[in-house]
């Protein structure tokens, strides 16, 4: 084993740096896990560009696949030395109100500004070559690449969007944004026998929307998106309404797609924050449900691992560029530019 790990570190604003550090020694309830990927997610872009407050240096990364290297010696479980696993939720204190419900994502103390175990500074840590964690965070995946079972926390995420509405079969939803947490979305609501309707201004994510199941596109540049809807849906609208993009105005267009006795799901925070007018009487009237959703828990990690271990979902669409983490700058501005779906940075052996 190394005797050293590398970390990718926001020192500053638009600036990371690659550091060493002592490869931490395994806690006795804890698992040590190699880093081999960690997906970008919009938060860390958020954090690199400054739109997110953060205080430096901190280590970002929460989409992360990697083999396990140690097991502390109280831990139980069938866990073994080299196993492929994903790291799941960390960040949850597993003692307040909502964890004991099981439902860390909503944490009365989720902070990202903790220092975890094993870590030489606050974040997420998932940009670390080594992370420690508690066994219940930690999930086995298989049949598939590192750099896929990164897409594992995103698919965790929408997936319990998706529970959260419920839609039926036959059920119409309409998914706002075509970018990778959309197009989950629209795989998860066909895969539940409903009927996708997809709005995006990208010709080629539309297309794309379409070969992952998605039965009409609509460009709200080339046609009335509202007027569409009800077109395809003969005046009813949709029983769900997914938001997945972080702009104010699309969540008041998004009331319009909402039919009778629909949801609609802002999956998305809105960046910056604005507030967002809604109608109080239509809500009421047509006994509408505002719902919103953020990050997942165990039970969602957990059928997010297997769905994507055994091909039930496509990833492989969703991996647009690989950057070793000596490349880590590299790859925080690409992923920047907004036309990528997700960037990997990947820890190889060092020789």
């Amino acid at each position: 084993m190394e005797k050293e790990m590398r970390c990718a570190v926001f020192t500053k604003q638009r600036t990371v740096e690659l550091q060493r550090f002592p490869i931490p020694e395994v806690e006795d309830d804890k698992i040590l896990v190699r880093i081999e990927a960690c997906g970008i997610c919009t938060w860390e872009q958020r954090v690199f560009t400054g739109s997110i407050p953060a205080e430096y240096p901190l280590i970002g990364g929460h989409e992360t696949a990697g083999r396990i290297a140690a097991v502390g010696k109280a831990v139980r479980g069938d866990w073994s030395i080299g196993q492929r696993v994903i790291v799941g939720v960390t960040l949850p204190c597993r003692s307040c109100y909502y964890c004991k419900q099981h439902e860390e994502q909503s944490c009365l103390n989720f902070n990202t500004d903790q220092v975890l175990s094993g870590q030489p500074y606050p974040g997420t840590g998932g940009f670390s070559e080594y992370m420690m964690a508690v066994p219940y965070s930690i999930f086995p995946y298989e049949h598939i690449t590192p750099q896929e079972a990164c897409i594992c926390e995103p698919v965790s995420c929408v997936l319990h969007s998706v529970e959260t509405v419920d839609p039926q079969f036959g059920d119409t939803c309409v998914i706002i944004g075509a970018g990778i947490m959309g197009l989950l979305h629209v795989q998860m609501c066909v895969k539940k026998g409903c009927l996708v309707i997809v709005t995006d201004m990208d010709e080629e994510r539309l297309k794309l929307a379409k070969t992952m199941g998605a039965q009409y596109t609509i460009n709200p540049h080339r046609e009335h998106a509202e007027k569409r809807i009800l077109e395809l849906t003969h005046g009813r609208k949709a029983q769900a309404v997914f938001d997945t993009t972080p702009a104010a105005a699309v969540v008041e267009e998004a009331c319009r797609y909402v039919g009778n006795t629909g949801k609609l799901m802002i999956y998305s925070g809105i960046y910056p924050n604005k507030p967002v007018q809604l109608d109080a009487h239509w809500i009421h009237k047509g006994s509408i449900q505002i719902l919103g959703t953020a990050n997942s828990n165990d039970r969602d990690f957990m059928r997010a691992a297997v769905m994507i271990s055994e091909g039930i979902l496509d990833v492989k669409p969703f991996i647009s560029n690989v950057f070793a983490v000596e490349n880590a700058q590299q790859a925080l501005e690409s992923s920047c530019q907004g036309n990528t779906f997700r960037n990997i940075i990947t820890f190889d052996e060092q020789s």
